[in-house]
């Protein structure tokens, strides 16, 4: 059995927070377990909810077209959420719940050791850069503990403001020029980093 599938059954039966009340199905995500590129979201909508995978609603399609912009198919990245169930309503995820599902994602990256993380909204920014503004640092990569974090507007959000659409597609673009220099990106020094001498 592969180590994704184990954290999959492990998800499914998590009842660490209280969206498992309300959850249909949980989104652990889906992907090659040595994909290059992740994606992370913050979490699963109405459609995922009933599908039990990642975006597959409009967000869903448009990061599809943005894939294909590249030259790339959903099947050769691996998609997730910082969260892994849909909250109520599709209200923001809270601060526990959050922290509940956190050691899933994280070992989910431990797992497939992408070369680069796109983060896709504030949430999934929070998780690896917390303080920063998406407006700011968006197709900005940065690298640390060799892997590349590039901060991106959340599909949706192009969905709801549509002058974001565009600041989207142009951030994709960069992704390809991101793979093929990934090693020629300096290893930066973060907050985190410092905080252990």
């Amino acid at each position: 059995m592969s180590a994704l599938i184990e954290v999959y059954r492990q998800i499914a039966s998590c009842q660490d927070c209280e969206l498992a009340k309300h959850r249909n199905k949980v989104v652990p995500g889906e992907g090659p377990e040595d994909a290059d590129l992740l994606f992370i979201g913050e979490a699963p909508g109405w459609n995922e909810d009933q599908q039990g995978r990642p975006f597959v609603g409009a967000a869903g399609g448009f990061l599809d077209q943005l894939l294909a912009s590249i030259g790339l198919r959903r099947e050769q990245v691996y998609i997730a959420n910082v969260i892994k169930c849909r909250p109520p309503q599709n209200r923001d995820p809270l601060p526990d719940e959050i922290q509940a599902c956190s050691k899933w994602l994280d070992h989910q990256v431990e797992i497939i050791q992408p070369r680069v993380i796109v983060t896709l909204g504030r949430y999934s920014l929070a998780k690896y850069f917390p303080g920063e503004s998406i407006g700011k640092i968006h197709g900005k990569p940065r690298k640390q503990n060799d892997i590349i974090y590039y901060p991106m507007y959340h599909p949706a959000a192009a969905l709801h403001q549509g002058s974001l659409r565009k600041i989207i597609q142009e951030d994709m673009l960069r992704i390809p020029q991101i793979l093929t220099q990934w090693e020629r990106i300096p290893e930066e020094v973060g907050v985190r980093q410092l905080e252990l001498f």
